[in-house]
């Protein structure tokens, strides 16, 4: 039987991966924890059985907010199975997020990962009407324990499981499974209602691009609440293949050699500090050796699929692969297959030399509201185009509107947003498109390209628009800038605002005799403003004439989720960016 609701995937299991030993697993203490395929069925149902117990029924919500564990799938499936409503949420959230996003969800009770996150939703209990519990997947005292609904579940199974099956039978694929609240760079977050038709054929769709296998390994490092790592989830766990949960983004580099994963799924910046950090390394090299390094880099970065660049150049990547580029495989574990790419634009240059490196870089394209995937590039022709976001998915139809906007409807595009029909109407025509708010062109007629969000366009005083993340990524390829917002709305001329990447330039400038022990005094140095104002001079050609920056200024602090630059995928916040950097952006313009 094919899947069509999410808790269909247990039934897979049974069916095909019964004997399975590492079905899920994750670090505790350190130490590799594993499930097998049967302690997932097991759990799953015991969930189920202890949240009837407690009294939870059809159409009732209960959040996560938690780091990636196995835990989480036994909830949402036990969820899944009873017909309630999954609502996961951004473990990086402020109190005030988290207290926006329960009460507008009418959130019955929550499982959150730790102690941390434990002491910030325990007192919303008292605030927030409708909650009534808050369970630990950690041990934290005072804090009922997840087991607890799963060793009620265990006692009670047997009263509740003809009943679970009659729920189950009744539940369509057309019913709700999941409300996910976007991460709101531009506004406050909406709650988007998800179908299990709308995961399920997604993933389906993700499964046949990947190809991963019952004896594959797959690495979740994005957090799981995040609508691309739920698909990754579900297709991988559609394809039998194993799910090991990173810790945190900062034990990627050691879980991938620890799991060896044939593939994962990630968003360009976490590509590009591996990219800064493979680029760090090569600097530091002398002689020899660093010519090799960068030779095989400049060799990458004309890559072409295909073998288009002819049999001499061939021949020079098979050296470069052997010598260099299988260093870099080695440090992904040595097996790795392909990688999900999504989230945001992913800069060309990358994308050509991981591929040169035999490290596919599958980029899609894609929101929550589509579950997420709308293109994607595949691992070989005819459906591949660098560059490009790919070409459009089964069951999905992409169209162009006539001002650019990308517009689709299928199987993925969501039921719609929770209690805001306001939104629902913008977002969704009477003819069933949805409309993205991104702009793009169609090459050949099927390979999208996103040029930019529709509402982050901004308009200089002589009427010229432009297109901020095309410069970013144009200037981001500069190993010396880790992040750049490009500004100018109204004023005669685009500026930016740049975080240098602190690694490559103390490097720089302790070859060029400048002190680096105090950042804020380093980048008010002549030579440090000198070496950025020729890296715009030599990247300005390469964007159009009203879209190169005139001015810049550089800033020392690090843009991240928890400081409230990014969002939780990693995009920049615009307006919190802006309130911050408005004394730098008078500057730049004279204001």
């Amino acid at each position: 039987m094919e899947p069509t609701r999410t808790f269909d995937f247990l039934q897979r299991y049974k069916d095909k991966f019964p004997d399975k030993d590492d079905a899920l697993a994750g670090k505790v203490n350190k130490e590799w924890v594993k499930y097998s395929s049967q302690d997932y069925i097991k759990n799953s149902n015991s969930i189920s059985q202890g949240l009837k117990e407690l009294g939870y029924k059809k159409g009732d919500k209960i959040a996560t907010i938690t780091n990636n564990r196995p835990e989480w799938n036994f909830v949402d499936m036990g969820m899944a199975q009873l017909g309630i409503v999954h609502v996961p949420i951004f473990a990086t959230l402020s109190t005030n997020g988290f207290r926006d996003i329960l009460t507008h969800a009418k959130v019955k009770c929550v499982f959150v990962s730790d102690k941390a996150l434990a002491d910030k939703i325990a007192p919303l209990v008292n605030e927030i009407a409708t909650l009534e519990k808050v369970y630990s997947f950690d041990a934290v005292e005072g804090i009922s324990h997840w087991k607890e609904v799963l060793e009620l579940g265990e006692q009670h199974g047997e009263k509740h499981s003809a009943e679970i099956e009659t729920i189950k039978t009744g539940i369509h694929e057309d019913d709700c499974v999941t409300l996910i609240y976007t991460s709101g760079t531009t506004g406050t977050p909406k709650g988007v209602m998800l179908s299990h038709k709308n995961l399920v054929s997604n993933a389906k769709v993700a499964a046949g691009v990947f190809k991963l296998q019952p004896n594959h390994r797959y690495l979740g490092i994005l957090p799981i609440c995040h609508a691309g790592e739920r698909m990754g989830n579900y297709q991988t766990q559609y394809s039998g293949c194993s799910i090991y949960y990173a810790e945190s983004l900062a034990t990627i580099a050691d879980d991938l050699k620890e799991v060896k994963p044939h593939g994962f799924g990630a968003v360009p910046r976490i590509l590009e500090k591996v990219y800064d950090k493979i680029i760090n390394k090569g600097e530091k090299l002398t002689g020899i050796k660093k010519k090799l390094f960068f030779w095989a880099l400049d060799l990458g970065l004309d890559y072409e699929i295909d073998k288009k660049n002819g049999a001499f150049y061939e021949m020079k990547l098979s050296i470069a692969n052997k010598i260099i580029f299988s260093k870099w495989r080695e440090a992904m574990g040595g097996n790795v297959i392909s990688i999900g790419i999504g989230g945001a634009a992913l800069q060309p240059r990358l994308e050509r030399v991981f591929w040169s490196a035999g490290i596919k870089l599958l980029n899609m394209y894609g929101l929550t509201e589509t579950s997420p995937i709308i293109t994607i590039n595949r691992a070989a022709s005819p459906l591949v185009q660098l560059g490009s976001v790919g070409a459009g998915v089964e069951g999905v139809e992409l169209k162009i509107a006539p001002d650019g906007e990308i517009l689709c409807r299928g199987d993925n595009v969501m039921i719609g947003y929770y209690d805001n029909e306001e939104a629902n109407k913008e977002a969704i025509d009477e003819d069933g498109w949805f409309h993205t708010g991104d702009i793009g062109v169609l090459d050949e007629g099927k390979f999208l390209r996103i040029t930019d969000r529709k509402k982050e366009l901004f308009k200089l005083s002589n009427g010229k628009y432009v297109s901020p993340q095309s410069v970013e990524n144009a200037f981001k390829e500069s190993v010396y800038i880790d992040q750049l917002m490009a500004i100018g709305e109204g004023e005669k001329f685009a500026s930016a605002i740049i975080t240098p990447n602190f690694e490559a330039l103390n490097h720089w400038c302790k070859e060029n005799g400048v002190d680096t022990s105090d950042k804020k005094a380093m980048i008010k140095n002549e030579k440090v403003i000198a070496l950025y104002n020729s890296i715009i001079k030599e990247i300005n050609p390469k964007v159009e004439k009203d879209e190169q920056l005139k001015r810049q200024k550089l800033v020392t602090d690090e843009w991240t989720p928890e400081s409230g630059e990014l969002s939780p995928t990693l995009k920049l916040k615009r307006r919190v960016l802006k309130a911050k950097y408005q004394t730098e952006i008078d500057q730049i313009f004279g204001n």
